[in-house]
């Protein structure tokens, strides 16, 4: 049985490899976003294909991770200069010893939700069988669980959403822009009553952003702040031109062979850009949110899964 408690980061056990780094003085800055080619980083798809990365003065090449690579272990190896992670992850892993700077961000609401079988709410769901992300993502789901007394039965899972179609499950954890789709496409029937909305329970902590390295950045700010400033201008194109926004996602996905479609990607480029809209605000800010940092570590700490509270200062450098 897998209890989150026992959950230990993949990502914090990732040994640095010693194949071909990337040299700390190279001119050309290299990006791995967390997954593989998909609308969750069309921003950057953009700011590459539209030219901006030049126009601000970068050099950028964009290396997604694979199985034997993923994103933190290339930027622990020094394989890659900057990559994507949630914040409850930058939180762990400042956490564990390792620093981290985040040079923007680009979520400003929670995407995950706990879909239920048979339409029942999450809530009554007691000792549920409940998939969880292999790799960890579900920070905020083991704080909710445990202060509802739920005593969820975690269940891990890889890419997909087929134990829970098959009926393995009681519930799943999925995000809005993604597995919440493939759910929608299998015929899961999705209400008010059976799916459960993280960030509509006072749990809405920011998601995605770009993390470097604390000592690549300190000597790399210069470049941080130009790539930092394409990738904005290339998420504003992005919200502004979104079918050529698709269309540019989708060579991405067809050179890396993924298996997805364009009514898919077109649904997680909508998703994608309503979280990145304060809700408060109504604008797109680009910006970690000190409330949203502490509320994540607070309720980390309190469910045992930091060893201490990791504050905004410690994730923020002025660019």
């Amino acid at each position: 049985m897998f209890r989150f408690k026992d959950f230990v980061p993949l990502l914090l056990l990732l040994a640095p490899c010693s194949a071909l780094h990337v040299s700390a003085q190279s001119d050309t800055l290299v990006f791995t976003p967390q997954w593989t080619a998909q609308a969750q980083f069309a921003g950057y798809y953009v700011a590459e294909e539209m030219g901006f990365y030049k126009e601000a003065g970068v050099k950028v090449r964009i290396e997604h991770p694979s199985v034997t690579q993923p994103a933190m272990s290339r930027l622990r190896s020094n394989k890659c200069h900057a990559t994507t992670m949630q914040l409850c992850q930058a939180l762990e892993i400042v956490d564990g010893g390792i620093p981290l700077v985040n040079i923007l961000q680009t979520s400003m609401n929670n995407a995950m939700v706990i879909v239920s079988a048979r339409g029942k709410d999450p809530l009554t769901q007691k000792g549920a069988r409940v998939g969880i992300w292999s790799v960890g993502f579900g920070q905020l789901a083991f704080c909710m669980s445990n202060k509802e007394h739920l005593d969820y039965n975690w269940v891990r899972f890889a890419q997909n959403v087929n134990l829970f179609v098959s009926g393995a499950l009681d519930a799943t954890l999925a995000m809005s822009y993604n597995e919440y789709y493939q759910l929608m496409q299998a015929g899961v029937e999705m209400t008010e009553g059976n799916v459960y909305r993280f960030c509509d329970h006072g749990y809405n902590v920011q998601e995605d952003g770009v993390y470097m390295m604390r000592d690549y950045y300190n000597s790399h700010k210069e470049q941080a702040r130009r790539f930092a400033r394409a990738s904005k201008k290339g998420w504003l194109w992005a919200a502004q031109h979104q079918e050529e926004t698709l269309d540019i996602v989708m060579r991405y996905v067809e050179k890396a062979h993924i298996a997805t479609n364009r009514t898919m990607q077109r649904l997680m480029l909508q998703e994608i850009l309503r979280l990145q809209v304060n809700r408060e605000t109504k604008k797109r800010e680009f910006r970690l949110l000190p409330d949203m940092v502490q509320k994540a570590s607070h309720l980390m700490k309190e469910n045992g899964m930091l060893k201490r509270e990791v504050t905004y200062e410690e994730l923020t450098s002025p660019l």
